[in-house]
């Protein structure tokens, strides 16, 4: 078995090795890295070239050099004959130089290798380049001193090219090293990332190899789905790499030393997120600086700008960024300076719960009492508009709100003390911008400065015409794609936030009045190790890395933002979910409710009744984590489903159906026919069975169809529910069915005596006169291979009978 090096002990690679004096290293994934998840994703880059012609050239060319040579290795320009045949030798020239610069922009050293060149030059080694490459000598060191540096560069002594010497590693490229190098087998130690041709192909010369093993598996796995995912939110776009991943980096360097799950989780996934968000706020400050005058004050809305303003810390930045605690609530609170701010607000939550627009009004408990107390049992709304509207309170609304806005903005004074015309950037995660939306006309109209939003994730219910960007928004990514990301936004606020209450209100000084905190002290302490994890991926991106020249930062790590998050909340892996499963939402209104992010339990029992559409309706946070499980391919048709908005129904996923034999009795008549049992998740079927106002009893005869069949439940609910594409929970009745020639064997599980067995469900009690349904959701085990027997019927009969 090969010896296996990690990336954080390359620079350690030569302790304990006596007598060598020739350190051999790959190049690509050894000592230069590229910022793409494949190599052929950089061609990407290439202009008026697509990704799938440059590999069809490659492949052209290595068939021609086995045909004419006898061998597969090819040069560049041999590559570039095949991919513009036609084409002069400028134009092809001109063409591989445009590849050379792409490799260049998107290529890096890994700092790890270099620490250990630089080892071995201090302990008088020579070091030599042995790559499978299709550059040769020149192109190859050109290419390492574009992308690392002329000293990174400088620190080899030769180069050992496949292309040059027409053989691989594995086909004998190192005993034209041996023979070149005069150096003893014994005395040479080989370090590369790929087994075959760095350990297989060079060991049985007699060399000491270590094979470079970049990655655990799961994390081979975690940076394939982001490609995956990038693949589905990215269209290619002329001159851009298919994927991004600039982050292998660092999760190679540290991410094998971190031991606990908590902190790896917040490292591997929210670090090159917020990383990525932090450097773009750098660029943003910068341009409101040059645009605005004055000075930007960073200002981090607490609570879920709370990890955000730790990852700008810990950049290492002069620039200073404050916490401002600014809720949802406080800043509506603050904005109702006359009767057209009280209308809109009533517009917009007219459907909302009253006694919570009560609290948002600062009307008194016992105002809030006497209203809904005075309200009539139905039809309240009107009553309760009149009740807001009137003239008295209408006043007392706005006097409060104003009092209100002014402790809000001593707050405000309290931390930063802007001077007019300074700029104010609210940074949060986002998505709607809710509190900018209210709090920027007080803010200005206060303390005379301007206002500019900022955030992770930008999608606005409407356009304000305020200055509000994203990192991700509008500009860069369609609506769809927004919407998808924002109704799973919950798991990253929850991992972000500050372990405190929401701020409900300021003394006269500014000092925050907070609720107390809802959520529960275990949740806060693994959420402090995932921050924790976070802040520690910003210092080893900055140490992993040697690059002297680089691509759009800005859209290479809004890109892997968008591909690591999209990873998280659409195809989260199995022990991510553990760390949050018990994890509560809360809502950041004023008032103490919480939700789940998620429920296994509820979700497959869902599925099985209903497919995905159980979704709809739920009020969980975070909806694809309950499909771990259940498939990669559930998975990705949710993504593909809300990424794209594609507007399917329930019927466009049935592409087979039963036809189940049934009798429906009233105690008078009795009748018999079938009705279609449609498929939902997992084998399983749903048959829907009217049943009028509870008059009918139905009987379900799987004997005819089935020796053995699963049952998953047996319910009752009103049809106008079973209709709805967002049914209420708490609306169900369970059946109590009785058995035919049918036995449990097991729970859930049933065997059919003969194909007269059946299933009696008998109507629940009647309560209105409302339509109701039964719905049996079952999946077949073993059909029954004899057709039902003619007497079936008057057995039957005779039975409900």
């Amino acid at each position: 078995m090969a010896d296996i090096i990690l990336p954080h002990a390359l620079p350690s690679a030569l302790d304990g090795r006596d007598g060598l004096k020739l350190l051999s290293l790959d190049c690509f994934d050894t000592l230069l890295w590229r910022d793409t998840h494949a190599p052929s994703d950089l061609f990407g880059a290439l202009p008026e070239t697509t990704v799938p012609q440059r590999i069809w050239a490659e492949q052209r060319a290595r068939n021609a050099s086995a045909l004419r040579r006898k061998r597969f290795e090819v040069s560049i320009d041999e590559i570039y004959r095949e991919l513009l045949p036609n084409a002069p030798l400028d134009q092809r020239a001109s063409a591989v130089g445009h590849e050379l610069a792409a490799e260049a922009l998107h290529c890096f050293a890994f700092a790890p290798t270099v620490e250990l060149m630089r080892e071995a030059k201090r302990r008088g080694l020579k070091v030599v380049i042995v790559s499978d490459t299709y550059l040769d000598a020149d192109q190859l060191r050109g290419l390492i001193a574009a992308a690392a540096g002329d000293e990174v560069a400088g620190l080899i002594d030769a180069f050992f090219c496949s292309s040059v010497y027409g053989v691989s590693k594995g086909e004998g490229l190192y005993k034209h090293v041996l023979a070149e190098t005069r150096v003893a087998p014994e005395a040479i130690l080989h370090i590369g990332d790929n087994k075959h041709a760095d350990v297989d192909g060079v060991a049985p010369y007699g060399v000491n190899t270590l094979h470079l093993k970049q990655f655990a598996e799961p994390t081979v796995q975690r940076l394939r789905l982001e490609a995956a995912v990038s693949a589905m939110l990215h269209p290619h776009a002329d001159g851009v790499a298919v994927t991004h991943q600039p982050h292998r980096a660092a999760l190679a360097s540290a991410e094998p030393a971190i031991t606990d799950p908590a902190e790896a989780f917040g490292f591997s996934t929210l670090g090159p997120v917020l990383h990525g968000f932090d450097r773009w706020l750098g660029d943003e400050a910068a341009a409101l600086q040059a645009c605005n005058g004055g000075q930007v004050h960073r200002l981090f809305l607490m609570r879920d700008g709370h990890l955000p303003r730790l990852v700008h810390e810990a950049g290492g930045t002069e620039s200073t960024g404050h916490s401002i605690e600014i809720s949802r609530f406080t800043a509506v609170a603050a904005s109702f300076d006359n009767e057209e701010a009280v209308e809109r607000y009533l517009q917009l939550e007219l459907n909302g719960d009253l006694t919570a627009m009560m609290k948002q009004f600062l009307l008194p408990p016992s105002e809030i009492s006497m209203v809904l107390k005075e309200l009539p049992a139905q039809n309240k709304l009107p009553a309760f508009l009149k009740a807001i509207r009137n003239p008295a309170r209408m006043r007392r609304i706005i006097k409060n709100s104003n009092a209100f806005a002014d402790r809000l903005a001593q707050h405000v004074r309290g931390m930063v003390n802007p001077a007019k015309g300074d700029t104010l950037m609210l940074i949060d995660l986002g998505y709607n911008g809710t509190v900018q939306n209210a709090v920027e006309p007080v803010l200005k109209r206060l303390l005379g400065v301007e206002v500019a939003g900022r955030y992770l994730l930008l999608r606005e219910q409407f356009r304000t015409g305020f200055d509000k960007k994203g990192l991700i928004d509008p500009t860069h990514y369609d609506a769809n794609t927004l919407e998808a990301l924002s109704r799973n936004v919950a798991v990253l606020e929850q991992t972000c936030t500050a372990a405190q209450g929401s701020v409900i209100d300021y003394q006269p000084d500014g000092t925050p009045i907070r609720r107390e905190n809802s959520i529960k002290g275990r949740q806060s302490a693994i959420r402090d190790r995932i921050q924790t994890g976070c802040v520690r991926f910003v210092h080893a991106e900055r140490d992993a890395v040697l690059r002297a020249s680089a691509p759009d930062a800005v859209t290479m790590w809004r890109r892997t933002a968008v591909s690591v998050l999209a990873r998280l909340m659409f195809l989260p892996m199995a022990h991510e979910l553990a760390l949050v499963s018990e994890f509560e939402h809360d809502v950041n209104l004023g008032v103490d409710d919480t939700v789940p992010l998620f429920d296994t339990a509820i979700a497959k029992r869902g599925l099985r009744q209903r497919g995905l559409f159980y979704m709809k309706g739920a009020e969980r946070m975070y909806l694809p984590a309950e499909l771990q499980g259940e498939g990669l391919s559930l998975k990705l048709a949710l993504l593909a489903s809300q990424r794209f908005g594609l507007a399917l129904k329930y019927a466009d996923f049935v592409d087979q159906t039963i036809s189940l034999p049934v009798i429906v009795a009233d105690g008078r008549n009795v009748t018999t026919g079938s009705v279609t049992a449609t498929p939902t998740h997992d084998g399983y079927y749903l048959a829907p069975i009217p049943i009028d106002d509870c008059r009918f009893s139905v009987g379900l005869q799987f004997g005819q169809l089935f020796d053995w069949l699963q049952i998953e439940s047996a319910t009752f609910m009103p049809v106008k529910e079973f209709l709805n594409d967002a049914p209420k929970s708490g609306v169900e009745i369970a059946a109590l069915p009785s058995l035919e020639g049918m036995e449990q064997t097991a729970p859930n599980l049933f065997r059919c005596d003969d194909e007269f067995g059946f299933m009696m469900v008998p109507p629940p009690p009647r309560q209105d006169d409302q339509p109701m349904m039964l719905a049996v959701v079952f999946r077949p085990i073993v059909a029954r291979e004899a057709k039902p027997a003619p007497a079936a019927r008057n057995v039957l009969l005779g039975a409900a009978a």
